[in-house]
């Protein structure tokens, strides 16, 4: 009988399940699941991604320089300071490889992104849950589960899947009161959402125990090539330079998000497009009586009575084509997330929902 077995933690991760795509037996299927720019990446990115196929054969570059000035000088950041990575989740990932461990904690929220927690148990370290307010990030309750053994406390602003933030004070006021051995960790996915939100930059330029993360993931529409990046003191970047791989970013990536980041036009129009629809949305199911918490993300948290009515709805949207996600997982077992999609994808969902709550079911 074998004897191998893997670190301590692993075994305790659920793994991660992403949005679903289709639904058995429907066609033509709308997903609102997973939080994706419907309009897609620009042309310039496009044509860069294009172009990239004709150097298949050749190895990336390993310190990601263009890519990395690109990004500095369209967030005014200093580009020495900046790592990028597989997504956003590399950068998580890389930071509990670097700096959690056996006998250490880190702090997420009850509500939080699922990979802290199973980033957090791959490097056999302790994840501590701290409860929310009304689905908004409590500054007191982190900092009371702080203790010597936190070594890192995650936040996303605006949060996944509750689309609340907290502002700047209470960013500040958590970054001073952690411990001097804790990194606050600022998940900046959706901060390209809120118009005039720097997503942390300020608090990590002055201060050595912050870091940021952001992905191209979401406004930027470039879900499917995985490309993440993190903003922090120099002393942090050093570290997960070391630790993170040679060649993580394929050319096609690096050349592809480095289009996508210069084209502020094209950021700038889908920002006020999902501003738009996202209100538009939010009043048309506050209409039909399903409530939701003002979201500064591109999806909307719709809540109802009871998970059995939030279960039942999602059933129906399925029925009708519209796939959203569940969130039980999230400790949101009575709401359902939905992306906010392109105007006919918004219509659709929102006169479903009505028929559901209206008995056509």
């Amino acid at each position: 009988m074998t004897t191998i077995t893997p670190q301590p933690g692993i075994m305790d991760i659920a793994p991660y399940q992403g949005g679903s795509g289709h639904v058995d037996g429907v066609a033509n299927v709308v997903k609102l699941s997973s939080n994706e720019n419907p309009f897609g990446p620009s042309d310039a990115a496009k044509e860069a991604f294009r172009k990239a196929g004709f150097e298949l054969h050749r190895y990336p570059s390993t310190d990601h320089a263009s890519l990395r000035h690109a990004i500095a000088e369209t967030h005014r950041l200093d580009p020495e300071r900046i790592v990028c990575g597989v997504g956003s989740d590399e950068i998580i990932a890389l930071l509990c490889q670097a700096y959690a461990g056996p006998g250490t904690e880190v702090i997420h929220t009850e509500h939080g992104f699922a990979m802290y927690r199973i980033s957090t148990l791959a490097n056999s370290a302790i994840p501590v849950e701290v409860p929310e307010r009304d689905r908004v990030t409590d500054v007191d309750a982190i900092l009371s589960a702080c203790s010597e053994r936190t070594r890192l406390v995650f936040i996303a602003n605006p949060n996944n899947p509750t689309g609340t933030m907290i502002g700047e004070a209470e960013l500040r006021r958590l970054a001073d009161g952690l411990p001097d051995e804790a990194l606050l960790v600022i998940d900046g996915a959706y901060a390209e959402y809120v118009e005039g939100y720097d997503g942390g930059a300020g608090l990590v330029d002055s201060h050595d125990n912050v870091v940021m993360t952001r992905t191209f993931s979401k406004l930027y529409g470039l879900g499917g090539l995985r490309v993440g990046w993190g903003y922090g003191p120099g002393h942090v970047v050093d570290v997960l330079g070391r630790v993170r791989g040679p060649f993580n970013l394929s050319h096609a990536a690096q050349v592809t998000a480095e289009a996508a980041v210069r084209d502020t036009a094209w950021a700038q129009k889908c920002r006020a497009d999902n501003t738009r629809l996202r209100t538009w949305l939010a009043e048309a199911l506050a209409e039909h009586g399903v409530p939701s918490d003002t979201s500064l993300a591109n999806f909307i948290l719709a809540r109802f009575g009871s998970r059995a009515e939030a279960e039942a709805c999602d059933d129906y949207l399925k029925s009708q084509g519209l796939i959203v996600r569940r969130v039980a997982g999230y400790n949101l077992p009575n709401c359902l997330r939905i992306s906010v999609g392109d105007e006919p994808a918004c219509r659709r969902v929102a006169h479903a929902i009505g028929q559901f709550k209206g008995g056509a079911r």
